[in-house]
């Protein structure tokens, strides 16, 4: 999923040659985020240096120094900058003291992805962010850790293999390298070395500075469907006709989508049957789902190429769906449409039964934009 940023984007606030100047101080006062993790503890044995806020400074400011950060084009300098920035917001919701003292923030990175998404699709940087780079800091700040921890994955080759399909590894290190740098430790030369083989595994499997290679889409495909995977694995391609499965917002334009790339093709649509069967968008939906499912199975049954067309936004829903198709031997094709806040808030208030801000906004909070160990083949249709 790694799209290429657009060489003319640079965050104003990004420090800058000759000077590298950084006033961290003026951008507290601006992000709401950034004041979240003021006074937000951790565990004093990795993080002697204090709160969150204060490692967050130290890693911005180990970043920025870097030889390797400062050569970097200015795109991919703002992006690692950011992602800096919001790499541990996470912490600001998921830290709990266990009645021993104990720090912990499981999740946190999971977590801070959605809110740095949610924060830069919504507010931007003062100024909106474009889609690859919203992306590549979201999935930065959800991988920061991996290359410190990726050794005590079950399978650290497939963690590694994993994370290059949606962010570039070496920018992946690199910011790791910063995170270890930024903070008051004892084990720190054991976080660099750990941080060294990371690398080493990286460039072994050509996962460096690209996402790697397969021999096949369908290859692929099984490789991260299979729970003892195999990299030299070439598995047949069984694959009989496509199913596509949309993801977006309401509002986002799906149908708008369909109609000019559906082919014709059967669509089966959650908007629709709902109407269908006059069941309101916030009753329960159980019964709307279970009939979708039905007529895609007859469809399956059929061979019969379709679209299914409904927000899909997390990976939880879009799985049992995926597993539904390739049970059937469908190649899934899976197609996310995204727009600026402002469009399809808009778009939604022009709609004949429009769903609410407040409804959009809550959806938002939960998008994990889809990514290549999904489905055979993936489309990001992305407006502005």
């Amino acid at each position: 999923m790694l799209n290429a940023l657009p060489e003319n984007w640079e965050l104003p606030f990004c420090p800058k040659p000759p000077g590298w100047t950084l006033d961290l101080d003026g951008l507290v006062e601006q992000f709401w985020w950034l004041r979240a993790m003021d006074g937000v503890p951790q565990d004093p044995v990795h993080h002697a240096e204090g709160d969150v806020l204060i490692h967050t400074r130290m890693v911005v400011e180990a970043l920025i120094a870097h030889p390797a950060w400062r050569d970097l084009p200015p795109a991919e300098r703002s992006v690692l900058f950011a992602a800096a920035l919001l790499h541990d917001v996470g912490k600001s919701t998921t830290t709990k003291v266990g009645p021993d003292g104990q720090v912990t923030a499981e999740g946190h990175a999971r977590q801070g992805e959605r809110m740095a998404r949610t924060a830069l699709w919504s507010e931007g940087f003062g100024g909106p962010v474009p889609f690859a780079c919203r992306e590549a800091i979201a999935r930065l700040v959800r991988y920061h850790g991996l290359p410190l921890w990726f050794l005590h994955k079950p399978s650290p080759e497939r963690a590694v293999i994993e994370s290059s399909l949606t962010v570039r590894n070496d920018l992946l290190a690199l910011l790791a390298e910063a995170d270890a740098l930024g903070r008051r430790c004892t084990d720190l030369p054991d976080l660099l070395l750990r941080l060294d083989l990371f690398r080493v595994m990286a460039r072994e499997l050509d996962c460096l500075t690209a996402p790697r290679r397969f021999p096949s889409d369908h290859a692929r495909f099984v490789y991260f469907r299979s729970d003892t995977p195999d990299l030299h694995y070439v598995p047949y391609d069984d694959t009989k006709f496509e199913v596509v499965l949309l993801s977006g917002l309401p509002g986002v334009g799906k149908d708008t989508w369909i109609r000019q790339n559906g082919n014709g093709c059967p669509v089966v649509s959650l908007d629709a049957l709902r109407r269908e069967m006059g069941v309101d968008p916030e009753d329960a939906q159980g019964t709307v789902v279970n009939t979708a499912k039905e007529r895609a199975r007859a469809l399956l049954r059929e061979g019969q190429p379709f679209l299914w067309n409904a927000t899909n936004v997390t990976r939880q829903i879009r799985k049992p769906l995926i597993d539904l198709f390739a049970g059937y031997h469908a190649r899934i094709r899976l197609v996310y449409l995204d727009a600026p806040l402002e469009v399809i808030l808009q778009r939604d208030s022009r709609r004949a039964r429009p769903v609410s801000e407040p409804v959009i906004r809550k959806l938002m909070q939960k998008v994990e934009v889809p990514d290549l160990t999904e489905a055979h083949t993936l489309e990001l249709v992305a407006e502005g």
